[in-house]
């Protein structure tokens, strides 16, 4: 007997020894490889300015946008694998020094409604009898700066600067602009992304209708329509519950607990609210979720778009919100597809799950480890989803001012399951 335990003890430590700290080989273990999915391609890199919005055209253009500080140009079209060039011009890109002004001692971003500021979003609509292809830009008029002491600010926004811009891709130019009153687009609002619902009979005015997300770190967020006929404006769901944001959430990046650590500011978790947005194929549902939170919201399109004319379409639209449940996790960026399932994207797991209304379940679709921080997605008519990769946890702005990211920045890009396609019937 002692002679028998004496073997297997032995047996036990040699097996034990094969395996040590953060050295996986020879284990016998089950380990998670932190992929899963379809084949991943790299499609493009960044080497000069890290990104944040990207749009595909239905002839496989690609448009990136870059939140402005101390960068050259804010929207950009890639000429090849590794490069991009201003769009649709160096002139409308404006530099560095428009970007800001200061009243009283107080920051504020530029006035400018024709030149672009600070770029957030991009989203392209394809072509109609009333409209042509056109490449939308969300430019929200609040560059980052750096105040005293290296500190960055984020200037108030003043009118004329945050805007909705429409370029023709065919001919470059841009043929709509629209800006918003101070009761619409308040000081420290951020317009963050934007969809599209150009169906005749959405408004009266027969041009389609524009969701906004307004994120707004200062703590309003909310959605803000806009009628693209007659430019009117009008907010719903302002600090409602399903858009604030989660309190004192910390999330996990690459196995890491994270705070935000800014030069000058205590040390403080995300703040940002309502984030995501993606209209159903149909346009009657609009599907949201603050970036910090793990919960999907859903609400009835009719509601949102209810204009103020009824003096109760502010608590109809708050009572007609769907809580969905949990999703496993924050998600930044949404998209969707012609099959109607919710793409989000997931920075905490390196990962895109996707949310399928018929079964009311969210489900993994691709995981990979150069999935760090996906910002910013865009699904092409080709049927591909292409992903920015910035790496944005390790920026300087929440580090203490290091700036921990590696170049080069990315654009992935995956086949959509199912055959699924971009949204075109609003158009």
């Amino acid at each position: 007997m002692h002679l028998l335990l004496t073997s297997t003890l032995a047996l036990l430590t040699t097996t034990a020894a094969q395996v040590t700290y953060q050295n996986l080989t020879g284990t016998i273990l089950r380990t998670d490889s932190g992929a899963y999915g379809p084949e991943i391609e790299e499609y493009h890199y960044y080497y000069e300015q890290w990104p944040i919005g990207l749009a595909i055209s239905s002839t496989g253009r690609f448009f990136v946008s870059y939140t402005r500080g101390d960068y050259s140009f804010t929207v950009g079209e890639a000429v090849n694998k590794t490069a991009e060039i201003p769009y649709p011009s160096a002139d409308l890109n404006l530099p560095v020094s428009q970007l800001n002004t200061s009243w009283n001692g107080i920051q504020f971003g530029s006035g400018n409604s024709t030149g672009f500021i600070s770029v957030q979003a991009l989203y392209i609509t394809p072509d109609n009898p009333r409209r042509p292809e056109t490449l939308w830009l969300v430019d929200t008029g609040r560059p980052t700066i750096m105040g005293e002491g290296g500190s960055p600010v984020m200037p108030y926004a003043q009118p004329g600067g945050p805007k909705i811009i429409g370029i023709n891709l065919s001919t470059n130019s841009i043929y709509a602009t629209y800006t918003f009153p101070s009761t619409v687009h308040y000081p420290d609002s951020y317009m963050n992304d934007i969809r599209f619902d150009l169906r005749p009979h959405i408004t009266p005015s027969g041009q389609g209708i524009a969701y906004i997300v307004d994120s707004s770190d200062e703590g309003r967020p909310g959605f803000i329509l806009l009628d693209l006929g007659t430019g009117e404006s009008w907010r719903r769901l302002t600090q409602h519950a399903s858009v604030l944001r989660g309190n004192r959430d910390v999330p996990s990046y690459q196995g890491h607990p994270f705070y935000q650590r800014s030069i000058g500011t205590p040390i403080q978790t995300l703040r940002e609210g309502l984030d995501g947005l993606q209209l159903s194929p149909d346009g009657e549902v609009l599907y949201y979720s603050p970036l910090t939170s793990n919960t999907l919201y859903s609400i009835p399109t009719a509601k949102l778009r209810a204009r103020d004319t009824s003096p109760l379409a502010e608590m109809a639209a708050q009572s007609a919100v769907s809580d969905l449940g949990g999703r496993g996790g924050n998600a930044n960026g949404f998209e969707g597809d012609s099959n109607g399932l919710v793409y989000q994207l997931m920075p905490e797991h390196n990962a895109v799950y996707y949310y399928d209304p018929v079964t009311l379940l969210n489900y993994a679709f691709v995981r990979d480890p150069r999935i760090i921080w996906p910002d910013g997605a865009s699904i092409g008519e080709d049927g591909w989803l292409y992903l920015n990769i910035n790496q944005l946890p390790h920026q300087p702005n929440w580090n203490y001012g290091y700036d921990g990211r590696k170049l080069p920045g990315a654009v992935l890009r995956v086949r959509l399951p199912g055959g699924g396609k971009k949204i075109t019937g609003l158009a």
